[in-house]
């Protein structure tokens, strides 16, 4: 207690709001947006939108030194909301900020926090964010709702088609989901890592037509927005040019311009535009989607892929790989077959069936997506093994297939190929 009121003497002027907030439970309510904006608004990009994720980053959402929730900011985004779902808009929010809101419960620091303290401070601090989200709905006369998942919870089939359900059922409830990563139970392996991919995930799921993505920039600059001569690239089809340029993390967020990148491409491959733009701006979401300030567009996709196909090749996490033959790398994508064991040369990752697996050519380069029939062990000795029955080896009845044709898809250049993992990670098929 005695280190936050060490700290009082620096808050600005967005914490004396939250002060005051804290205290009178009550917010005078914001004026009305003039008619012309209102008029710009439905002339904007947003003409026949249906379906709006905003993702919000920490650092928008909490202060950086004393760590507690950014009323006003909030104010300001649920208005903006509030003002969309009057025209008829959806919307789904999916927000960082848990982490760094329970930071002070614990007495911990952004610099100084492990992984145990990171999960404790997401317990501590969802329910922070919650009721700040909560109280400003309420104000604006809407209501939320909390959507924990996990990496498994979008990487999943049936989970993901839970988790879709989930937020169908609240946006026909008149409700704003508010998504997030279950920060308190994952680990490095096991997590999204970023909540600009997971909101990319989410408006695949919910087929939207914006992704919208706040951070504490303009948007994608060609180079360092701190060095001379940056400019901001108001435009992207294609984002692969950029994928150099894109790094630095905020010491609040776990997401860089890189992971905004890598959403904006899942959002592309199903037909949906991604605004990137800061945060910091009255009207914070209004504003860039009516083009009144600085921002990056990344279009969408004349032709977006199935939402089968999006989910299968835009993956969070790499769940293992194979490298098959070039011979059966060219029958593949010609579309002729999957995978049979007599095309695996090497194995690797620990993989599961119904896993998605990444396949790779003898040069390196990453040719398909699908899914696995088989367990990484279960492949490992099938293919070790080419003139011995597979339900002899493996005891019951199965193929030798390890991707179907019909759950494999080739990837072409809308879709950010992997890197194949270190020969030292790999287990060859000839090492028996």
């Amino acid at each position: 207690m005695s280190r936050f009121r060490g700290k009082i003497t620096k808050i600005a002027s967005d914490t004396e709001v939250s002060l005051k907030f804290r205290a009178l439970k009550v917010l005078p309510a914001r004026a009305m947006p003039p008619k012309s904006r209102l008029k710009t608004l439905k002339e904007s990009v947003l003409a026949g939108s249906k379906r709006i994720v905003i993702k919000i980053g920490s650092s928008l959402l909490a202060h950086s030194e004393l760590l507690t929730p950014r009323w006003s900011f909030i104010q300001q985004l649920l208005d903006d909301v509030k003002m969309l779902r009057d025209e008829g808009h959806e919307v789904i929010l999916c927000s960082s900020g848990a982490v760094a809101l329970g930071l002070n419960v614990i007495d911990e620091t952004p610099e100084t926090a492990g992984l145990r303290d990171k999960q404790a401070a997401a317990a501590c601090g969802m329910p922070l964010l919650l009721n700040a989200y909560k109280q400003v709905a309420h104000e604006f006369g809407f209501d939320i709702a909390q959507v924990l998942v996990t990496l498994r919870d979008l990487e999943d089939r049936r989970r993901f088609l839970n988790t879709k359900n989930t937020v169908h059922r609240l946006l026909e409830a008149d409700i704003v989901p508010i998504v997030n990563e279950n920060d308190s139970i994952t680990t490095e392996e096991i997590r999204v890592g970023d909540n600009d991919r997971l909101a990319a995930k989410v408006a695949q799921m919910v087929q939207a037509d914006h992704l919208i993505i706040l951070t504490c920039v303009d948007g994608l600059f060609t180079k360092d927005p701190s060095e001379p001569g940056a400019e901001l690239v108001e435009r992207v089809e294609d984002v692969t040019p950029y994928l150099a340029v894109t790094d630095g993390v905020s010491d609040l967020g776990s997401g860089g311009m890189l992971t905004k990148m890598q959403a904006a491409n899942m959002a592309q491959n199903a037909g949906c535009e991604t605004l990137i733009g800061n945060g910091e701006a009255e009207r914070p979401v209004v504003s860039l989607l009516d083009g009144s300030r600085p921002h990056t567009k990344c279009v969408a996709l004349t032709e977006p892929v199935s939402a089968w196909t999006a989910w299968l090749t835009d993956r969070l996490q790499m769940a293992g790989c194979v490298t098959i033959s070039d011979e059966a790398a060219t029958a593949l994508c010609r579309g002729e077959r999957g995978i049979e064991r007599d095309d695996i040369l090497s194995v690797q990752g620990m993989f599961v069936r119904g896993d998605v697996i990444h396949v790779y050519d003898e040069q390196g380069v990453e040719r398909a997506r699908g899914l696995a029939n088989l367990t990484a062990e279960e492949t490992l000795i099938v293919a070790r093994n080419p003139d011995i029955a597979p339900a002899q080896l493996l005891g019951f009845q199965t193929h030798a297939t390890l991707i179907s044709r019909n759950n494999l898809v080739v990837l072409d250049d809308r879709h950010i190929p992997w890197e194949a993992p270190p020969e030292d990670q790999v287990e060859s098929i000839a090492a028996a």
